[in-house]
Order: structure tokens, then C-alpha cells, then sequence
């Protein structure tokens, strides 16, 4: 569940960055980029989020 979430989240925001920021520069907006690199955005968000260690902290 949390992957999808990553991938469904990561699919909006990158798209709509891609769309403003492409609009902004007075390019054309390309779908099909914008939303490969939003599923390469949210696999390396899941990617560094298991990597960090969940472990508790004794003290700080």
C-alpha cells in the first residue's frame, strides 16, 4: 500500500511540476516524460525511505 501511495502521489505532484515549470518556460508539455519520471521519482523515494533505519534512539 505504501508503494502505491508513493507512485500515486509521485505521479500528480512530478506531472503537475512538469506541467508548470514547462509553461513557465514556454515549452511544450510532454506527458509521457513527466510521468516516467515520476515512477522513477516515487521508486527512489520508497528506496531511500527503506533504507533509513527505523530503529530506536537511545539517547540524543
Amino acid at each position: 500500500m505504501q508503494f502505491l501511495s508513493a507512485i500515486f502521489w509521485g505521479f500528480l505532484l512530478v506531472n503537475m511540476a512538469a506541467y508548470v515549470i514547462s509553461s513557465m518556460q514556454g515549452a511544450t508539455y510532454n506527458f509521457a516524460t513527466a510521468s516516467i519520471f515520476s515512477v522513477v521519482f516515487a521508486v527512489l523515494v520508497v528506496l531511500i525511505g527503506t533504507l533509513i533505519p527505523n530503529d530506536p534512539v537511545d539517547h540524543h
